[in-house]
């Protein structure tokens, strides 16, 4: 048996929750943000069917030599705006990833990522920090969209 761990990551978002959920569930705005830095991911490399039981598959492009990562998931729960949460199949154990979007008296939203059957390789401090810059990218976009 191979030992899986959990992850949280929290982030607070300068954006509402309404915002925050539809970037994270629509391919014209994923395909800004998803990814580490020096990846990419196209839009006609994103698939969100939003409903539990539905697919989203992200393929991350290596912006140095053209490799891809593909990722599968099929949704559990979705509770606009507040609650995400995936499963992917193909990451031993059965990666699942919940996010949710908690609205601060400030306007701000509070994110927390929380991932369980993580595997030890994603649990590494170069994969946590390859997820960060993918929430600083997250970040900047917000900043370009915010009304």
């Amino acid at each position: 048996m191979t030992e899986t761990g959990e992850l949280t990551y929290r982030r607070v978002h300068d954006a509402p929750p309404e915002l925050l959920f539809d970037c994270m569930t629509t391919p014209e705005h994923l395909a800004h943000f998803w990814g580490p830095t020096g990846t990419s991911t196209p839009v006609g490399n994103i698939v969100v069917d939003l409903r539990p039981g539905g697919a989203f598959e992200t393929t991350m492009v290596n912006d140095v030599d053209g490799s891809t990562y593909t990722m599968r998931a099929t949704y559990v729960e979705v509770e606009r705006p507040h609650r995400l949460v995936w499963i992917e199949p193909d990451v031993r154990g059965g990666m699942k990833t919940t996010i949710t979007f908690t609205a601060l008296p400030d306007g701000r939203t509070e994110v927390v990522t929380h991932q369980t059957n993580v595997p030890a390789e994603y649990m590494s401090a170069q994969a946590r920090a390859g997820f960060q810059t993918s929430l600083d990218r997250f970040d900047s976009y917000l900043e370009t969209i915010r009304p």
